[in-house]
């Protein structure tokens, strides 16, 4: 018997490989090879989502499940070298400022130069100034280089990723930069590995989507080429901490979180929950009253809408350079979502063509 693939350790290289929204290639590359482990079938198309088809038992026609998790991450792009040889940014999906003071990066220009984010200093602010947090237009990157130096090797567009190394800290938490979602990644790969050991009747298309931190752009054109009969996304969600509410904080090693709401059919919700129920995994719902700002937010409103579940993981201090996890979570959820796609098949798919009905 092969040995169990041990995507804990899998995870932790990802999180520390550079992929910011529109510049995916490294870490797309990365998670080809570990696709390659279940199919053949790949193939990266226009857009560069990254697609592996997994073909399912039985008689066609197969139902046909996406499964995207987005593998981009959060990050900051040139705008401007100034005098001195100082480098001016903004960001490519939601960083929050007062994380990135002091911050250590690398700007991805003609080579890779390390730098490191920089700011007035407190002694020289007035009192004004130190009771709010620094904009991001007064941040630089000091890259300790000449000017001259600096703009032979850094252009206006070029990227900046946060250098950050993941660490393991205690009861199977970790924590690192781009858990969001190079975490949804490695639940994939769990689903993956769990599916081998059941009776799969559906084509599987799993996903690792781009663009998802600037407008879920991969997934809608991932949706529109694949044309599924179900999606799945999975992503991460808020989780229990101080000043968080209660309502909106899932509970850490509390199991997967399984959306509710009107992105979600519920159909695929209540087969997710009677999933769990059976197979003895701990699961907690979500509620969300709109569009939940996941991949399955733009797949159900694709084409003709298709019929859409999420799941997700509970996360502290997300788009921050410590996001925090813990381990069990990525495990319940992929083997929630393999034994929910074990489930389906034709006669399901054919009830889920109506969205309204008791």
């Amino acid at each position: 018997m092969s040995e169990k693939p041990d995507y804990k350790k899998v995870l932790l290289d990802l999180m520390e490989t550079p992929g910011v929204s529109g510049y995916e290639l490294e870490i797309s590359n990365k998670i080809e090879v570990l696709f390659r482990e279940y199919t053949d079938d790949i193939h990266k198309d226009k857009m560069g989502n990254l697609v592996a088809k997994i073909l399912g038992e039985g008689p066609l026609p197969r139902p046909r499940i996406m499964v995207a998790t987005h593998m981009d991450e959060i990050g900051l792009i040139v705008t401007k070298i100034e005098s001195g040889g100082f480098v001016r940014f903004s960001q490519l999906g939601g960083f929050d400022p007062r994380t990135l003071i002091g911050q250590e990066v690398v700007v991805h220009g003609r080579v890779n130069c390390h730098g490191v984010i920089g700011s007035k200093p407190p002694h020289l602010t007035t009192a004004e100034e130190r009771e709010k947090a620094v904009p991001m237009k007064d941040l630089y990157v000091d890259l300790a280089m000449p000017e001259d130096s600096v703009r032979e090797q850094v252009s206006v567009g070029d990227i900046i990723t946060i250098v950050r190394n993941s660490m393991e800290l205690q009861n199977g938490f970790i924590a690192g930069k781009s858990l969001d979602n190079r975490a949804g990644v490695a639940t994939l790969l769990e689903c993956l590995n769990e599916m081998k050991r059941l009776r799969i009747g559906a084509d599987v298309y799993a996903v690792a989507s781009v663009q998802e931190e600037v407008g879920l752009r991969g997934a809608i054109t991932g949706t529109y080429e694949i044309s599924p009969d179900i999606g799945i996304a999975i992503d991460v969600t808020h989780a229990s901490m101080p000043g968080v509410a209660a309502d909106l904080g899932m509970k850490m090693d509390g199991g997967a979180v399984i959306h509710k709401g009107p992105n979600i059919h519920r159909d695929i919700y209540t087969r997710l929950i009677e999933t769990a129920k059976s197979q003895n995994i701990p699961h907690q719902v979500r509620l969300f009253q709109g569009p939940s700002a996941t991949d399955g937010n733009a797949m159900q409103i694709t084409a003709w809408g298709i019929p859409t579940g999420i799941l997700s993981l509970p996360l502290r201090y997300m788009h921050t350079s410590v996001e925090t996890l813990c381990y069990r979570d990525i495990q319940r959820t992929g083997k929630l979502l393999a034994h929910f796609i074990a489930s389906v098949d034709r006669e399901f798919v054919e009830g889920l063509s109506c969205y309204l009905k008791d």
